[in-house]
């Protein structure tokens, strides 16, 4: 429902700016980009963020740490990344299970004890079970389209099919980025939650994903990323918001509060389950 949303604002906005012929050349490139992003966007983001892959050789206490818990949650083994960043962070993409990836930064990884970073990858391993992954993908992508549109509809706007003068031209270039924003807030507090909890359920301690959350915002709110900074349709797809340095996010977070998260993660701990 959320991926039509966003698909139909897309076609939205074609209208508003072309009329019937733009609303069908807007709805031809979101068919061909959904497409496209079904079978390519984790191989994008992963290129985005020079991720690099590792193995039982190159990274073998990390690439063991997700090789338990994907057997623990009855899952095919995710592909492997280290993203080299100094901000502690971590996502998972890909367009089902079977072709899943997960990464994490240097800064994680140097940051984290083990059962810390055993916390967050089965925060990650949860999206991946949970499929959240391939609308996450694929909304990072069509967000950052319709970013694009609306920058360049003074240019658009210019057409003799544009419904809108000058002004409504003007709001879309200011509104549409924003309804991306909202849908993607949408999709990411929807999901977190859940991964959460599912995480706790695959790593059975919810505790060590909680003082995860915690270490991970302190630092990252600290530390620029970059290639985020760059891509900030992208930023959802992170365990913690990587966005801060030029403050994109303060008007709609992406993510839920992370106080919120580890409080509902302690009550987890403190009542009977599979975890213990």
């Amino acid at each position: 429902m959320l991926l039509a949303a966003m698909t139909a604002l897309f076609v939205g906005i074609g209208y508003l700016l072309g009329g019937a012929v733009g609303m069908g050349i807007a709805f031809l490139i979101a068919v061909a980009m959904n497409a496209f992003t079904y079978w390519n966007a984790d191989k994008m983001v992963l290129r985005m963020y020079q991720a690099r892959a590792v193995d039982q050789r190159t990274a073998p206490e990390f690439y063991g740490i997700v090789e338990q818990l994907a057997e623990r949650a009855a899952m095919p083994m995710p592909k492997v990344y280290i993203i080299d960043n100094d901000q502690p962070n971590a996502f998972a993409t890909g367009r089902n299970p079977e072709n899943a990836a997960v990464a994490a930064t240097t800064g994680l990884l140097r940051a984290l004890s083990a059962e810390e970073v055993a916390g967050v990858m089965a925060h990650e391993l949860a999206h991946v079970k949970n499929r959240d992954t391939l609308i996450m993908t694929i909304t990072a992508t069509i967000a950052g389209a319709i970013s694009m549109l609306a920058n360049f509809a003074l240019f658009f706007g210019n057409s003799r099919n544009n419904p809108l003068g000058i002004v409504g031209v003007l709001l879309v270039m200011v509104l549409a980025p924003v309804a991306a924003a909202l849908v993607q807030m949408a999709i990411s507090r929807t999901r977190e939650y859940a991964a959460d909890r599912g995480g706790a359920e695959i790593c059975g301690h919810p505790l060590w994903l909680a003082s995860a959350l915690e270490k991970i915002q302190a630092l990252a709110s600290r530390v620029d990323n970059d290639a985020a900074e760059r891509n900030p349709a992208t930023a959802h797809m992170f365990i913690i918001n990587p966005l801060h340095a030029h403050r994109r996010d303060n008007l709609f977070s992406t993510h839920p509060n992370t106080a919120n998260r580890v409080r509902a993660l302690r009550q987890m701990a403190g009542t009977a389950g599979p975890w213990g």
